[in-house]
């Protein structure tokens, strides 16, 4: 038996000038997300049961980019992904391209238990999750006035919104792409601040699990699919460490930043800080991203170089702090 370690991100990137009323909001959110964890922790519940228990809370509150809150894509519709890991055997299920489901986090979790295969995405993915009887809402469910306000912006912008809830002034706004221009594989973007969900947990066991979920990019091309529902990517989880990304996808991708983590770990002999410190500092080149992570010794650590990342974390001897900046 050891030390039980839970932490919770709600996306890296933030504005600096983002109102504190914002602040505050997503501060409240990452706390009740992290007394939900806790109570289930210190009631025994495994590592994979609390991680899909929280980001399913994350999913369900629209203040964060995913479930109800989800970005839309450039023909104003949604397309979700989320992806899971047991990191005892690494067991895992991923799903992208969903547009009527509630809670993706779920479904990628049935996916890992009920279905022979690792990630379904799309039609096949709509078709399963009705076979396994999840619930689901019509697309308007997640569209919000927010959403179809900042969508409109990108638009006229003929630029990807990353966040798509800070001011619309200064640097905020769709002009930012002008005045100080950002790249994704060579492309212009507007300010970098994505606002992907997750969880990481550590339990009693030392058994490791993570969970990550997204809407993916305001204004994002049709059938585009991110870092969060690729397996050693966005998310990864295994007898070591378990680790959820959030940032610029493409980036993510490219360095495999979640596998990362363990593998230096692994390899290399570096604890969970040491670890995490490495890849954000050495793997993302140009990109901009940040980590949550725990490893099966109840340490937990996070990681970014963007101007700030929501977050939580919490630790059984007592210790828990939420953060941005």
């Amino acid at each position: 038996m050891g030390p039980w370690a839970i932490a919770v991100h709600g996306g890296a990137g933030v504005d600096p000038n983002l109102p504190k009323e914002r602040q505050e909001e997503a501060k409240r959110l990452l706390t009740r997300c992290l007394d939900i964890g806790i109570v289930a922790l210190r009631s025994n519940v495994t590592a994979i049961d609390v991680v899909e228990l929280v980001v399913k809370e994350l999913e369900t509150d629209p203040l964060f980019n995913s479930g109800r809150g989800s970005a839309l894509t450039e023909n104003g519709t949604v397309e979700m992904e989320a992806s899971i890991m047991d990191g005892p055997k690494r067991r895992c299920g991923a799903v992208s391209g969903l547009t009527t489901v509630k809670n993706p986090v779920s479904l990628a979790r049935l996916v890992m238990d009920k279905s022979p295969h690792s990630f379904l995405a799309f039609s096949g993915a709509e078709e399963f999750a009705r076979k396994q009887g999840v619930e689901l809402v019509d697309n308007e469910y997640f569209i919000t006035e927010d959403n179809v306000g900042m969508l409109k912006l990108a638009k006229e912008a003929n630029s990807i919104l990353f966040d798509y809830r800070i001011p619309t002034i200064g640097t905020c706004g769709a002009g930012a792409t002008m005045d100080s221009p950002l790249q994704m594989n060579g492309l212009p973007i507007s300010v970098y601040a994505p606002e992907t969900v997750g969880c990481v947990v550590v339990d009693k066991e030392g058994r490791c699990a993570a969970a990550t979920s997204t809407g993916g990019l305001m204004n994002k091309m049709t059938g585009r699919i991110g870092d969060s529902p690729l397996i050693g990517a966005g998310t990864y989880a295994c007898d070591l460490c378990g680790v959820s990304c959030t940032g610029e996808g493409e980036a993510i991708i490219r360095s495999t930043l979640a596998r990362d983590v363990a593998a230096v770990m692994e390899y290399n002999g570096l604890n969970l800080h040491e670890a995490v410190d490495f890849v954000i500092k050495n793997r993302l080149d140009e990109g901009k991203a940040g980590l949550i992570a725990v490893s099966k010794n109840g340490e937990v650590a996070c990681g970014f170089n963007t101007t700030g990342m929501f977050r939580g974390c919490a630790t059984e001897d007592g210790f828990m702090e939420v953060g941005i900046w």
